[in-house]
Formats: structure tokens, C-alpha cells, sequence
């Protein structure tokens, strides 16, 4: 079993006695996460929020009845908890009743974290839970072994199930981004039209490492813009896509409300657009490339609590930089190369304007320090 970076994190927290929420996509390894932390030996009661029985247990119990179902339970695990309803309130009153340790886990934040926020304010750590990160890999496999396998995480990504059935990837990865992936979102009662849903998704997943109209993209779907912001929205809270915005600060030529869109698996990318061809018959690596390492910028940030601002940076000239992350009043910025004997540089008007920013290239060559340290 490929050990995940905040297992460790958890199970310190969980002694705390503050409920542990596990965010993520669906298929994503929460349950296998789980089922890693408690002890088979251990009393507990698990429930799963995809399973109606299970739900009901949930949704209309009484204290008085919680406090049956959990007498002599050590550990309350809930799996999928955003199915279930009053699952804020019921976790409070369990909680606080009972006191025992509880982990809930969600792939869908639109749904959970509307109805935990309130109910456990100050009750709650939360944690993300991503495909598997360069640095999980690297620590199962060996660092020289993930190293080689650089192409395959651009072209497959790397989702548990994908990186464990080396022959099926393309199966798989067709099935999660057919539906299975977005699932939560089709059954919300707000989204009625699931092919302008998987159009849109292509929409973006053709354009990654480019700015994004949403004018041009209801047009090119065939919905209006608010419709795009709505979805666009709801793909963010089930951890299908995230968004960066531009950074503006000093420069009156700055692209001030512009934004591009990053997939948090290349695998999903590539299957929505039906292409997973090597990297040597591609026109796309550039942007491949660009999507892998901020993503995995992502996880590793998240996982070791480096807290920042992330931005792109572009003039109206043309002029621009892939990341920049604003830590503690201070910039690092970050430009993407996949080809390494092709010279890049960071523009001159940035350097002018932010003299006080750390900079940096990144390519196949250097990329493990970007994505294993802070570089503070």
C-alpha cells in the first residue's frame, strides 16, 4: 500500500478528540486512507453515505438513539458524508454527547462544507486528499523509478487505481471522467444537462496554460455565462478542476481579472479529450507539463501546510510567468519549460516592477525541488 504524506497527521489530530473531515475527489483513496489509520481490532461503527441504509442511520436519529447505536463504539467513520442530511447538526450532537473520535469524509464541498461549517466551528481539522503526489510515489517506488516515469504521470496521471493497473489506464481513466467522477454534481438538483457538463469540461481541458473566456466558452457549450460560472463552480468544490487568477499589483499594463484553469490529474485531462498519445507525438506537452507541476506544486503545499496565494502573471503585451506564489510578503515566481535546451528567461518588466521576487525556470531537470520543498 502506497503510504499517503498526512496519514501520520491525522492520526496525531484524531487523538484531539476534534472531528477529522477528509476531503477529495471521488476514487481519489480516501477510503483506502481509512481503513490504513484505525485498528481492525479497534470497536467502531462505519457508515457510508452512498448507501441508503447506512443514511438513515444519520439523518433522523435522536441523541438517545446515537447514543445506542455508538455505546462501546471507539470511532465513528462516515464515508461520503455529503450524502447524508443534517450530518453537520448529527456530527455536533455526537460530538458533543459522546465524545468519541470521528472521521468523515467528503468529494464534494458544495454539499459538506455548507452544512459543517456552522455546526462544528471549532469542532473540525479539515484535509485534502489528492491523486497520489511525486513525493508518495517517489517514497513507494524510489525516487530514480518515479524519475523515468515522468512521461506516464503527463499522459495517465496518477489516481490510485491508474497507477496500480498499469494496462488498463486508459479504461479506467474513460470511466472516472465519463461521469463517476463528477457524480455529485449530476445528482444536484441544479445540474439537468450532463452532455453541456462533459462539453464544458472539454472546453477546458483544451484550453489549460491559457486564459479563459467564459464568454467564449457559453458560446462555444451552448449555455449562458452564468451557467459556466455556476459549473466551473461546483467542478472546483468536487476537486475535479482549480482556478488561478492573474496577479496585479504594479504595472498598468497588468492583466487584472483574468483566469486559467489546471485539471488536479493530467489523466482526467487527457481522458476528457480522448488522447493519450506519447509524449513524443504531442503539441500539447507544453501545457501537460505546466498543468503536472502546478498540481503537484498544489499537493505538496496543502500537505505541508505552506499557506500562499497563488497567481499567473501577463501583461497585456504578452509578457507573462506560468506561477507565482505570494508567501509572507514575499513573491517567488515560477516559469515552466518542458524543453530543456531551449533558453528561457524571466521578462525583464516583472523583474523591473518586483525587484524583491525570487525567480525561478523550471524544467525535467530540476523540477524534484519545486515539488518536494517549500524553497523558502
Amino acid at each position: 500500500m502506497i503510504k499517503r504524506t498526512i496519514t501520520d497527521t491525522i492520526k496525531d489530530n484524531l487523538k484531539t478528540g476534534k472531528v477529522i473531515i477528509i476531503f477529495g475527489p471521488r476514487q481519489v483513496g480516501k477510503t483506502t486512507l481509512l481503513q490504513s489509520i484505525f485498528n481492525k481490532k479497534q470497536e467502531y461503527l462505519w457508515l457510508n453515505g452512498d448507501n441508503i441504509d447506512d443514511r438513515m442511520q444519520l439523518e433522523f436519529e435522536s441523541s438517545t438513539r446515537f447514543k445506542a447505536n455508538l455505546a462501546n463504539k471507539k470511532l465513528l467513520i462516515i464515508d461520503e458524508a455529503q450524502r447524508i442530511r443534517n450530518i453537520g447538526l448529527n456530527l455536533k450532537i455526537i460530538h458533543d454527547q459522546l465524545q468519541i473520535p470521528i472521521i468523515a469524509t467528503g468529494s464534494s464541498a458544495f454539499e459538506l462544507a455548507n452544512q459543517i461549517n456552522e455546526p462544528l466551528t471549532g469542532r473540525k481539522f479539515e484535509y485534502l486528499l489528492f491523486p497520489l503526489s511525486f513525493e508518495e510515489l517517489a517514497e513507494h517506488n524510489g525516487r530514480f523509478e518515479e524519475f523515468k516515469n515522468l512521461p506516464n504521470r503527463l499522459i495517465y496521471g496518477a489516481y490510485p487505481e491508474v497507477i496500480t493497473n498499469a494496462g488498463n489506464q486508459k479504461e479506467i481513466l474513460q470511466n472516472l471522467a465519463s461521469s463517476y467522477l463528477y457524480k455529485d454534481i449530476l445528482e444536484w438538483n441544479k445540474i439537468k444537462k450532463s452532455d453541456k457538463l462533459l462539453k464544458l469540461l472539454q472546453a477546458l481541458a483544451f484550453q489549460i496554460g491559457n486564459q479563459v473566456s467564459y464568454n467564449e466558452i457559453a458560446n462555444l457549450v451552448g449555455i449562458n455565462k452564468e451557467t459556466v460560472e455556476n459549473y466551473i463552480d461546483l467542478l472546483e468544490k468536487s476537486f475535479v478542476i482549480f482556478t488561478l487568477r492573474s496577479f496585479s499589483r504594479n504595472l498598468r499594463n497588468e492583466l487584472k481579472k483574468s483566469k486559467k484553469i489546471y485539471f488536479y490529474d493530467n489523466g482526467i485531462r487527457n481522458a476528457l479529450i480522448n488522447n493519450f498519445n506519447p509524449i513524443e507525438l504531442r503539441n500539447d506537452v507544453g501545457a501537460l507539463w505546466e498543468n503536472y507541476m502546478i498540481s503537484e506544486r498544489i499537493k505538496y503545499t496543502s500537505y505541508h501546510h505552506i499557506y500562499s496565494n497563488t497567481y499567473f502573471w501577463r501583461t497585456k503585451y504578452q509578457q507573462e510567468i506560468d506561477y507565482i506564489e505570494e508567501r509572507e510578503g514575499k513573491l517567488f515566481a515560477y516559469e515552466f519549460k518542458w524543453n530543456t535546451h531551449k533558453k528561457a528567461k524571466i521578462p525583464s518588466s516583472f523583474l523591473k516592477a518586483y525587484p524583491d521576487s525570487e525567480t525561478h525556470i523550471i524544467t525535467p531537470d530540476n523540477y524534484f525541488q519545486f515539488i518536494t520543498q517549500s524553497n523558502e
